[in-house]
């Protein structure tokens, strides 16, 4: 059995499900949600800094011309709704569609017969097969195998606390079915956001989105309150010079001239973090504590926090991985991430094969996920990863062939 499992069907699992067929590698795709790269209908209104060429690999492009499929404009920037259409479009092509398998998540995998601490670095672990167990949409529970693993699962699933230390705040699972984890579409849906209290939690490039957002909103509909809650202690916000992405740098100036102007209504609160939440009938009462120690309460009806996302590593919690103890990346690509001391996305570069390999043999984590709380992740990485990952599997298969 030769069988590959990717799991995801993102922009970096649809792209590693199309080298398998470069590859002639028989595969199949495990997706989660309900069509491929769910988690961006989720902000689909919300236009990416990239442009197409950015978001759209060369093979994606290739096989779509091949197809008599549309490619859009290489320098027009998307929304996230469009990259999906694309994307569905990518997902439908008849090499790639009878393997995709959606509403299929995977929640565990194992290696046959053996457990996490057994046969450590020898050859013995390769010669089993990895067990995947597969929750389907109605939870029905099945075991499948696969000689090789490429997870691809990214980190959208599982938002950021937003409690001080990284915990939840108590009261804060009480209200994870409330709490608007994605960037809400509050222009086009006034009627459930205008005149209400709003807080916003995070200091990322979604918050901000999400706070310029919230700020139009606020002069459209006055009696509209929202509070930006930052734990950073100013409200400063760093350029890049000379940046290649103009929406980017647009984003950062107008963040910039909101908080230097705030609207009446908008208010920017620095340096404080939630310390608790409770929930009543009219709405939710959120402590809030500042760097000095001192505690008030903030009384809203809508929280929406953007503190960032991370993957999921309790996936792979009966393999051989090694994982990075700050990042929770694999430590290869960890290491290297840290000695290149790049802190923008669009300097980013593969930094070759062996940083993606894994003590567990034949098991990759490859996109957003592999670098773990990085935060400059840039999709045309994922792409040369599965590049990579490829060549490896493409040579061990040589090396097979002719032992």
């Amino acid at each position: 059995m030769n069988h590959l499992a990717i799991l995801g069907a993102g922009p970096t699992g649809l792209e590693a499900a199309l080298a398998a067929v470069d590859a002639g590698h028989p595969f199949t795709v495990y997706e989660a949600g309900d069509q491929v790269a769910t988690y961006l209908g989720d902000w689909g209104h919300v236009r990416l800094f990239s442009p197409w060429e950015l978001n759209l690999s060369p093979r994606m492009r290739r096989h779509l011309e091949a197809a008599g499929e549309t490619v859009p404009d290489a320098d027009r920037c998307p929304t996230g709704a469009e990259l999906q259409t694309v994307l569905r479009q990518v997902a439908a092509l008849p090499a790639l569609e009878p393997h995709i398998e959606l509403g299929q998540k995977v929640i565990e995998v194992g290696r046959q017969g053996l457990l996490k601490h057994q046969e450590i670095g020898t050859d013995a672990r390769a010669a089993r097969p990895f067990r995947l167990l597969v929750r389907d949409r109605l939870g029905n529970e099945r075991v499948e195998h696969a000689a090789q693993v490429i997870d691809c699962t990214g980190t959208y699933d599982h938002p950021n606390a937003t409690g001080d230390g990284g915990i939840a705040a108590p009261g804060e699972h009480q209200l994870d079915g409330t709490i608007s984890r994605h960037i809400p579409d509050v222009l086009s849906n006034a009627g459930a956001w205008a005149g209400k209290r709003i807080a916003l939690i995070g200091s990322g490039h979604s918050a901000k989105t999400a706070a310029c957002d919230l700020a139009e909103l606020v002069r459209r509909h006055p009696g509209t309150q929202v509070t930006w809650m930052l734990r950073r202690a100013e409200a400063v916000w760093e350029t890049i010079p000379d940046d290649p992405l103009p929406e980017r740098d647009a984003l950062i100036a107008r963040t910039h001239a909101l908080t230097q102007s705030p609207p009446e209504g908008f208010a920017v609160r620095t340096g404080c973090v939630t310390e608790s939440f409770a929930s009543h009938g009219d709405g939710v009462t959120i402590v809030v504590r500042t760097v000095d120690g001192e505690s008030d309460t903030l009384e809203v009806d809508h929280i929406v926090s953007l503190t960032g996302f991370v993957g999921d590593h309790r996936l792979y919690r009966q393999l051989q991985i090694h994982e990075c103890y700050a990042t929770s990346g694999p430590i290869k690509l960890a290491a290297a991430l840290l000695g290149a001391s790049s802190s923008d996305c669009m300097t980013q570069t593969t930094h070759g094969a062996d940083t993606l390999a894994n003590p567990e043999p034949g098991f990759f984590i490859l996109g957003s996920k592999s670098y773990g709380r990085n935060t400059t992740f840039l999709m045309r990485v994922g792409w040369e990863q599965v590049a990579e990952v490829f060549s490896m599997l493409e040579s061990a298969s040589s090396l097979e062939a002719a032992s």
